[in-house]
């Protein structure tokens, strides 16, 4: 008798410096690592990314909220199912909020 195929792995990418998601299949802990992250699943389907606000010292996600909305400026925007935001910080969380909802990505806040 033939096996059934195994369901897809989900892919949950975590972006944050401390918090340990344990949803998530990889964490990126700097936004350098997080923008790596994004780029190494360019072509594939995402289907939760969380994101923190403050990254440690001077970092912040920016950067890779930045890259999201260039890649949606041009046409080719990140296919994620949803982008959780997870952030201490309520004026930055609901910067990243704004900012990625207004290129079309399924934003919502949320507690890690």
């Amino acid at each position: 008798m033939k096996e059934a195929p195994a369901a897809p792995r989900r892919v949950v990418l975590g972006i944050d410096d401390l918090r340990p998601l344990p949803r998530a299949t990889r964490i990126a802990r700097t936004s350098r690592e997080g923008i790596q992250l994004l780029e190494e699943h360019r072509d594939s389907f995402i289907d939760e990314l969380w994101l923190d606000h403050d990254l440690g010292g001077d970092d912040t996600i920016m950067p890779v909220v930045t890259l999201m909305e260039e890649a949606a400026f041009n046409g080719r925007p990140f296919r994620i199912g949803d982008v959780f935001v997870h952030s201490a910080n309520p004026i930055g969380a609901e910067t990243v909020v704004r900012s990625l909802t207004r290129w079309g990505y399924r934003v919502q806040r949320a507690t890690a």
